[in-house]
């Protein structure tokens, strides 16, 4: 069983130096893998740079740990911003793009999943990046609609350990 925790969670902070430090810390501790949390607010207001840096530093970090980055979908919203900070995370080096924490309001939809998952393609990154949907994924339902999605944008055989995950919620 592989062990996974979250960094510059769930708040998406831009302060770099605390997200790498969280990031080592895990590393140290033992963490197969690493979710943090891109610095959505920063790119909402303008700074791209910010969010490249720290998913930078924190794969610099992980080495050959696995990092999936949540980009936090339900709050930049837009097509334009959830797609740049794909582009930004795969650009960095992250491992994975996750839509979501499942700490706010809104979450993974079938709408943002679609998104990332034509970013991974258009970037021709399909066989280094995964895709993660978290946060509303509720049922087996849920899931082979994300599933079919991927099949559909990725090919049949895209979906496997390493490319796919889910993030699933309950109330």
């Amino acid at each position: 069983m592989k062990i996974a925790t979250v960094t510059n969670f769930p708040h998406g902070n831009d302060d770099i130096e605390i997200a790498v430090a969280e990031t080592k810390a895990a590393v140290a501790y033992g963490a197969d893998e690493v979710d943090v949390v891109f610095p959505y607010r920063a790119l909402i207001a303008g700074n791209a740079e910010v969010g490249f840096e720290l998913v930078k530093q924190c794969k610099e970090a992980c080495g050959d740990i696995l990092l999936k980055v949540i980009i936090e979908t339900g709050e930049l919203k837009e097509e334009a911003l959830i797609k740049q900070a794909s582009e930004i995370c795969i650009k960095a080096g992250a491992d994975f793009i996750k839509t979501s924490t499942g700490k706010v309001p809104v979450n993974a939809t079938p709408e943002y999943a679609r998104m990332m998952l034509e970013v991974i393609r258009d970037m021709g990154v399909a066989e280094s990046v995964g895709f993660k949907p978290a946060g509303g994924v509720r049922s087996a339902e849920d899931a082979a609609l994300y599933l079919g999605m991927a099949d559909e944008i990725l090919g049949d055989s895209w979906v496997d350990a390493r490319h796919y995950r889910f993030g699933a919620s309950s109330y």
